[in-house]
């Protein structure tokens, strides 16, 4: 396995799966990173360790994709206001996820064929985060949820008129 050129994005390996954390300069990769650390040391996600910060190595070998950090940065983090800090580190994990910050195709409700990009040949699903939306949740969520199922139907009675409830039970108010 001969890794390509590194990239800059971020990765976090949660459970059995890294998120790659992509996005320009200044974005919060780093700062997402180091939440999804602290996401699983609090039991919200499965426990996670850092992979790489900044620049990451990624290839793809028997269908997966790979990343590994690169080797002159592994185990650094940036912390805003505290600087470069060293922390447990993974030496490689297969990408399960992909954070795309600050995405210009980033909407409420995204279309289906956003949720999801070819890398390195490679389809993964992936989450649009628009500039100024706090990442962290949309990643948890896309973690721990499965989406929702074209069968889940509105009710027809719905109380408020606008047909997005769907049961009595829930968001009624």
């Amino acid at each position: 396995m001969t890794p390509v050129a590194s990239v800059h994005a971020s990765a976090v390996l949660v459970g059995n799966r890294a998120v790659l954390i992509r996005g320009p300069s200044g974005a919060g990769k780093s700062r997402l990173a180091f939440d999804l650390i602290l996401a699983g040391r609090a039991g919200q996600v499965p426990p996670a360790v850092l992979v790489g910060d900044d620049r990451v190595h990624l290839d793809t070998v028997a269908e997966q994709l790979w990343v590994r950090p690169a080797p002159e940065l592994a185990g650094l983090i940036e912390i805003r206001g505290l600087g470069i800090r060293r922390c447990d580190f993974a030496r490689e994990a297969v990408v399960g996820l992909i954070a795309d910050l600050a995405a210009s195709d980033a909407e409420r409700l995204p279309p289906p064929e956003s949720l999801a990009i070819s890398l390195n040949g490679v389809l993964l699903p992936r989450i649009p985060v628009g500039t100024g939306c706090d990442p962290l949740p949309l990643v948890v969520a896309a973690l721990t949820t499965t989406a929702g199922s074209d069968a889940v139907q509105p009710l027809d009675d719905c109380s408020k008129g606008i047909g997005n409830h769907i049961s009595p039970n829930i968001a009624t108010d």
